[in-house]
């Protein structure tokens, strides 16, 4: 038991530090591509899996302003994230909130659709999606969030 513990801190802080080299290593953009489109992220200073989603992102030619904050409760109440929908991390894109670890393609679709919602979130961070280690289990079920704060209808499933 004490073992099982102990590799799972050691796994946790190898993925913090991971994260953070990823981030920091990470250019802005990749430099054969424009910018597609600019978003800051909000996340806590220790977490490695958010390093990992912002080398996704600038990777996938989004630009990304990285802002570390000790509260996040307060970030996710400012831009009206469900309980339901919480992740580690959440991103703020042309207007929009993406909470958690969203594929690209859900992204693209949200910012070339433009609907009349608040943002999308996926809650937890589930195997195998962008930033998180380990292989997909299942689809990824990406929720609106509606202008009231509340989680809506399936916005897409991958």
């Amino acid at each position: 038991m004490k073992n099982n513990l102990f590799i799972g801190v050691l796994v946790v802080a190898v993925l913090g530090i991971v994260g953070t080299m990823a981030m920091q290593l990470s250019p802005q953009t990749n430099s054969t591509s424009e910018v597609l489109a600019t978003a800051t992220l909000y996340k806590s200073p220790s977490c490695g899996c958010c390093g990992q989603y912002t080398a996704y992102l600038r990777e996938e030619n989004y630009g990304v302003e990285v802002k570390d904050t000790e509260d996040m409760i307060d970030i996710k109440e400012q831009y009206g994230v469900p309980y339901e929908l919480e992740s580690c991390h959440t991103m703020v894109v042309e207007g929009y909130v993406v909470e958690g670890h969203i594929p690209k393609e859900a992204v693209q679709k949200l910012l070339t659709e433009r609907p009349d919602i608040k943002g999308i979130g996926m809650a937890g961070m589930p195997s195998g999606s962008p930033g998180m280690p380990g292989p997909k289990n299942s689809d990824f079920v990406i929720y609106e969030i509606t202008h009231e704060g509340q989680k809506g209808n399936v916005f897409m499933t991958i």
